[in-house]
């Protein structure tokens, strides 16, 4: 096994056993990362793998998103979102006490300062991850899922377009590349573009992954080639003790095995698994929701975002997925049918050929911190407990550099970043 040294400077020996909570793309990678060191892992999650915020994402791979989500202004923005029907933000106002806290924390993250370090490290743990992802894909066979075509922007002017003055300001900083274009230049990238947006800005580096589900189900499939053990049950809690980590389920033979390392990958469940060791994460579920328009796939030739309503759209295997929006309504509110129907109204809009076609819906829960920064890593107060939590709408961005990290952190250093060893079973 790979030796690691502590911050004392002795040798420690890599775990030969993990467990693994939450089977999302961030968890699935996570478990695949550990396994590249010769880990038995153990994945655990009460539905089937990917299909929370996995399945239904938009694709993107955005390393350049390293401007957090509440930037200085902010507050200005919110009135106006909220009193739009159809607009980017709404607030389930029955969910509102218990997510004030998060909320005034939020606001308080728009502070100058704080974006900035923000910036500095979403950059830090992103960089990278197009290029890793399309190693992975290639390495599991699947490399029709992973395209390289850039995302584009589109704005209706060039001085909209200074509304998101700091996020191009904090990508340029980073050297992302962006190609600023005229209505022409727009259309000779997007040939069906929708009216109304005549500056674009393009970043030619980003990627979309085609299909998410089948790219986790893809990485799965080489775990579990490769020995790796899925069980599909509910982690209720989770607990240390003199034996290691103990993930109850309510199987007695799964309860009674310990595990001396724990990594939790839980996404918007995580707070209830963490609050009883007294952790008490700010994580909300931004909840995200797509139409899916079947065969309309070939109305964009990459991922384009219409940057005036928040709105990203993609081409998938099945068809056109159209999605976004931030919903503050909690875990056990039911799917608002308004937020869909708003999102099929945009995409029809903005593309007429749409006006036919039926739309499959779909909501998800989105993991956020109130500053947009992952929790990646050991917590140094609680023996044996890794986290990889809170990556909002960039878990696919972020699933494998927070995976390599957490496997560096736990069994050290490794030759090459397990994306481009062969994976597949």
């Amino acid at each position: 096994m790979t030796e690691t040294v502590n911050k004392q400077g002795a040798p420690v020996q890599a775990p030969k056993q993990v467990v693994v909570v939450g089977a999302g793309v961030v968890g699935v990678a996570t478990a695949l990362a550990l396994q590249s060191y010769g880990v038995a892992v153990t994945l655990i999650d009460r539905g089937e793998p990917g299909m929370e915020c996995s399945y239904g994402n938009s694709g993107a791979i955005s390393p350049g998103s390293v401007a957090p989500l509440a930037l200085p202004g902010i507050l200005k923005t919110v009135p106006g979102m909220l009193m739009d029907q159809d607009g980017p933000l709404s607030i389930g106002w029955k969910h509102l006490p218990k997510a004030a806290s998060w909320l005034v924390a939020f606001a308080q993250s728009a502070e100058p300062k704080r974006v900035a370090a923000a910036a500095e490290r979403l950059n830090d743990l992103y960089q990278g991850a197009v290029d890793a992802h399309a190693a992975l894909a290639q390495n599991l066979g699947v490399s029709e899922l992973f395209m390289r075509r850039g995302h584009l922007h589109l704005y209706p002017d060039a001085d909209y377009a200074q509304k998101d003055a700091t996020g191009w300001q904090l990508r340029a900083k980073y050297g992302y590349q962006v190609e600023e274009l005229d209505r022409a230049g727009i259309e000779a990238l997007e040939p069906h573009a929708p009216q109304g947006y005549a500056h674009g800005r393009y970043l030619a580096d980003h990627g979309t992954i085609l299909n998410p589900l089948r790219y986790v189900q893809s990485m799965l499939h080489a775990f579990v080639q490769r020995g790796g053990k899925l069980v599909q049950a509910e982690a209720k809690a989770i607990r240390p003790d003199d034996k290691g980590w103990a993930v109850r389920t309510g199987d007695a033979a799964l309860d009674a095995q310990r595990w001396p390392h724990i990594v939790v990958a839980a996404g918007a469940w995580a707070p209830a698994l963490l609050k009883p060791l007294g952790m008490l994460l700010p994580i909300e579920s931004q909840r995200g929701y797509h139409a899916q328009f079947a065969g309309a796939q070939h109305l964009v030739e990459r991922t384009v975002v219409l940057a005036d309503k928040k709105v990203f759209i993609a081409p998938m295997e099945g068809g056109l997925r159209v999605g976004g929006t931030v919903e503050i309504a909690g875990l056990k509110a039911p799917p608002n049918p308004r937020r869909t129907a708003g999102i099929v109204r945009m995409a029809r809009e903005a593309f007429p050929a749409l006006a036919g076609l039926e739309a499959q819906h779909w909501m998800g829960h989105r993991p956020c911190l109130p500053g947009s920064v992952p929790i990646v890593g050991h917590i140094d107060a609680i023996q044996g407990l890794w986290l990889a939590v809170g990556h909002g709408h960039l878990g696919l961005t972020g699933s494998l550099p927070t995976a390599q990290r957490i496997a560096t952190g736990m069994c050290g250093p490794q030759a090459l970043p397990f994306w481009q060893l062969r994976t597949a079973g």
